[in-house]
């Protein structure tokens, strides 16, 4: 009689499942690697994406020295010597060039070939290339030497200041060419880009002011230009374009 004995089970028979829970589990472990590089180069891209547009809110700066020097270089060339200041943000027109006797305002005929120069340089400059946009305000800014005067009242050398500022600025609409005003120039906002203000004698150029060299210095006017500075507004509309700011609904 012939003993038939059962073959061992193989490994399938018993365990019917296990290699098709294997196979389950490698292509889970491959989907998930594949997943995490995928989001890993879609981080990369956002962040990049972030710091290319906070780039551009800090382009501002830039733009800024960039106009003030074109400025300063143009009147050159036209024998307007102009100073811009230590940190590129300030336009200084001298009493020389616009001939501000003390406790007066008025731009004086001599002087007003210079003025007009000095309004057209301005505005063909600001107007290249969008440079507006990076800009907030431009400053006209009066300035007194500090012999006390009495011709504005009790305003003093603050009404004095702002009469020399709001002088040049009147000059400039009443004598440039339709193409060239600036009352009509607006910021990134949609708001006019100019304004006027006076610092009486709080801001000299020089503190002695015993001559009249001296106080000459300080009878001037500045031309002020403040940028577009990023807000946190605008840094929440700079993540939510990149992805970094969505939220999950």
């Amino acid at each position: 009689m012939r003993v038939f004995r059962r073959a061992p089970a193989s490994v399938d028979e018993e365990n019917p499942y296990w290699m098709s829970f294997s196979d389950i589990m490698a292509g889970l472990l491959i989907l998930f690697v594949l997943a995490c590089a995928v989001l890993v180069l879609n981080l990369t891209q956002k962040q990049q994406d972030f710091d290319k547009s906070i780039q551009e809110l800090k382009k501002a700066d830039t733009v800024r020295r960039t106009i003030l020097h074109e400025i300063e270089e143009q009147l050159k060339r036209k024998g307007i010597n102009v100073i811009v200041n230590e940190n590129d943000s300030i336009v200084s027109i001298s009493s020389d060039l616009l001939g501000f006797a003390s406790r007066d305002y008025a731009i004086r005929e001599q002087y007003q070939e210079t003025a007009l120069g000095i309004g057209q340089v301005l505005g063909d400059v600001i107007r290249k290339e969008g440079r507006t946009e990076y800009l907030d305000t431009i400053f006209i800014e009066g300035h007194t030497d500090a012999l006390p005067t009495s011709f504005f009242g009790n305003k003093g050398n603050w009404g004095l200041s702002a009469y020399r500022a709001i002088s040049l600025w009147q000059f400039w609409n009443d004598n440039l060419a339709t193409d060239q005003r600036l009352d009509i120039l607006k910021n990134h906002a949609g708001h006019f880009l100019f304004s006027v203000s006076g610092y009486g004698k709080t801001r000299p150029v020089t503190e002695n002011q015993r001559s009249e060299e001296e106080r000459k210095e300080n009878r001037r006017i500045d031309i002020r230009f403040t940028i577009r500075h990023p807000d946190l507004k605008d840094y929440q509309q700079v993540k939510e374009k990149s992805g970094f700011g969505a939220e999950s609904s």
